[in-house]
C-alpha cells in the first residue's frame, strides 16, 4: 500500500465530543438522502441497494433511476454542499451549513421537485434511540465543516484500506459501502453457506444475515466510546471470541459481540493503514477457521 496514506493528515484526530452534535445532525441527512435511494431502486441481496458510497469529495448514492432520467446526490465535504444532478444535465446545490434537520428535509425535496423529481419517503429515522421524525426536527441543527472535513478525509484512508482487504477475496463479497442507518462503513465477506434463521428477526434483519458473514467495518462513534473499527462473524462460529488478533489494542467486546479496536490506537501506529489491514486479516483469518470455511476456493492465492 502506498505510504503515503500513513501521513498524519490520512488520519486525524476526532474525539466524539468535539463533533457530537454535528455528527447526530449529519446522520439524519444522511438517512434522509439514503432514504431517497431505497425508494426508487430495486432490492439487491442484503440491502446493499441502499447504500452510499466514499468519494473523493465526500460520499454518493450513485445514479439513481427515475423513470426516463437518471439522477445523483451527493454530499461534497469538500465545498459543503449537498449536490444534485440528473442525466439531462441540470445541477442543483443545497448549502451544508447549520441549520435544523427539518429544514434541511424541506429544501432537499424541494430541490428535488425543482427538477421534476417527486418521491416521498418514509419520515422516520430508523437504528438510533429516540427518533423524531425529520420534518419534526428541529433538535439537530449543527454542522462544523472542520470535522465534518475531517470525517471524511477518514473515510478515504479506511476506505481504501477496506478496498485492498476486500481485493484478496475471490468469494462473494460486498462493495465497500455506507450504510446511514447505523452510519459506518463496512465491507463483508461471505462463506457461500446460507445461515440459520434467526429466531424472532424481522424482515430486514433476515434479510441481511441470510448467509454467513464476516465483516469489518468503522464507526466513527455511535454506540462506543468514540470513533472504533468493529469486526464480527454472523453466526459465531464457538471459538472466535477467544481468537489472538491483531494489531495490540484490539479485543472482543462482550456487550457488542465483536472484535473492537479503537481508532485512535490505529492512527497511533508506525502504519496505520497496516494495522488496520492487521486487524481485518486477523479477525477475518479466526473466524474463517473457526467456522470451516473454504479458504482454498474463497482467497486469492498468495493473500495474507
Amino acid at each position: 500500500m502506498n505510504n503515503t496514506m500513513d501521513r498524519p493528515a490520512c488520519w486525524p484526530a476526532l474525539p466524539l465530543d468535539s463533533w457530537r452534535d454535528t455528527y447526530a445532525t449529519l446522520h439524519m441527512w444522511s438517512q434522509i438522502v439514503g432514504k431517497i435511494r431505497l425508494r426508487l431502486t430495486p432490492l439487491i441481496n442484503h440491502w446493499w441497494n441502499v447504500t452510499l458510497y466514499v468519494t473523493a469529495r465526500g460520499l454518493t448514492t450513485s445514479c439513481i433511476p427515475y423513470g426516463d432520467r437518471s439522477f445523483e446526490l451527493r454530499f461534497d465535504f469538500t465545498q459543503h454542499q449537498l449536490v444534485l444532478e440528473t442525466s439531462d444535465a441540470i445541477v442543483k446545490k443545497l448549502p451544508l451549513q447549520s441549520r435544523p434537520v427539518a429544514e434541511f428535509y424541506q429544501e432537499c425535496f424541494a430541490m428535488l421537485r425543482s427538477t421534476g423529481i417527486d418521491v416521498t419517503i418514509w419520515p422516520m429515522p430508523v437504528e438510533i434511540p429516540n427518533p423524531i421524525r425529520f420534518d419534526q426536527d428541529r433538535q439537530h441543527n449543527s454542522y462544523d465543516p472542520e470535522s465534518v472535513a475531517r470525517f471524511w478525509r477518514i473515510l478515504l484512508s479506511v476506505d481504501a484500506v477496506f478496498q485492498q482487504f476486500r481485493a484478496r477475496f475471490i468469494g462473494k463479497s460486498s462493495p465497500v459501502h455506507f450504510f446511514w442507518g447505523s452510519f459506518d462503513l463496512a465491507v463483508t465477506r461471505f462463506s457461500g453457506r446460507k445461515a440459520p434463521p434467526r429466531e424472532g428477526a424481522d424482515s430486514i434483519t433476515r434479510e441481511a444475515y441470510s448467509h454467513e458473514v464476516s465483516s469489518v467495518g468503522f464507526w466513527p462513534g455511535a454506540g462506543i466510546a468514540g470513533p472504533a473499527f468493529y469486526s464480527y462473524m454472523a453466526p459465531e462460529p464457538q471459538g472466535f471470541r477467544e481468537a489472538q488478533v491483531e494489531p495490540a489494542g484490539a479485543h472482543y467486546d462482550q456487550a457488542l459481540g465483536e472484535f473492537i479496536v479503537m481508532y485512535d490506537d490505529i492512527r497511533a501506529a508506525s502504519s496505520p493503514s497496516q494495522a488496520l489491514l492487521a486487524f481485518c486479516e486477523s479477525t477475518y483469518e479466526a473466524g474463517a477457521q473457526a467456522a470451516k470455511w473454504d479458504r482454498d476456493s474463497l482467497e486469492r492465492s498468495g493473500a495474507a
